[in-house]
């Protein structure tokens, strides 16, 4: 498997816990009461998974092979996913700096996190569609064979090392689980 489907089937599983987030943030909207357990979950699954795994297989191996393919970081595509990529990081701390006061049902701090959860879930699906439709596209082009296959090994020990054995197969099954 290239390392872009690997990307391409991790967003898949991001897609799913997002689908999760939209139906909570259509509860709170209705008003509904925060689901506590299921966005301590989906921001675990954000920060972790999202962040620490996926991203950081960009981060580390993807966008410096695609630099030292003539793609620059500093403009382009990569720049964006980057610029994205802190976006990102930025609204789940803000949503987990208004959880404490949310989970004891504050109007404004639960207000707060599905204002930051409902940007969160535009934020990833926009993001998303450029890299499997724009990014991913060129690197398949830019990358040969061979250096993706050291990428695949990269992104092996990114799940193993970094995030721990088990705990990618642990966020895949929240998935499903969250979209019972």
């Amino acid at each position: 498997m290239k390392p872009t489907e690997e990307l391409k089937h991790e967003h898949q599983i991001v897609l799913l816990i997002l689908q999760a987030a939209e139906r909570e943030v259509a509860n709170i909207n209705g008003g509904g009461t925060l689901h506590v357990d299921e966005v301590e979950k989906m921001v675990d699954f954000f920060q972790n998974f999202t962040d620490r795994c996926h991203h950081a297989k960009e981060e580390k191996h993807l966008f410096p092979s695609l630099q030292q393919h003539g793609l620059p970081v500093g403009s382009g595509p990569v720049a964006v996913m980057l610029a994205e990529h802190e976006e990102g990081r930025r609204l789940v701390r803000a949503i987990n700096g208004e959880f404490a006061e949310a989970k004891s049902g504050a109007t404004k701090a639960v207000d707060a996190v599905r204002d930051n959860l409902a940007a969160y879930i535009i934020l990833l699906r926009q993001h998303i569609q450029k890299e499997d439709n724009v990014l991913f596209p060129m690197a398949d082009k830019l990358i040969p064979a061979d250096e993706q296959q050291i990428l695949s090994e990269a992104f092996a020990r990114i799940e193993a090392e970094e995030i721990g054995e088990g705990t990618h197969e642990k966020y895949h099954q929240l998935a499903h689980d969250l979209n019972y």
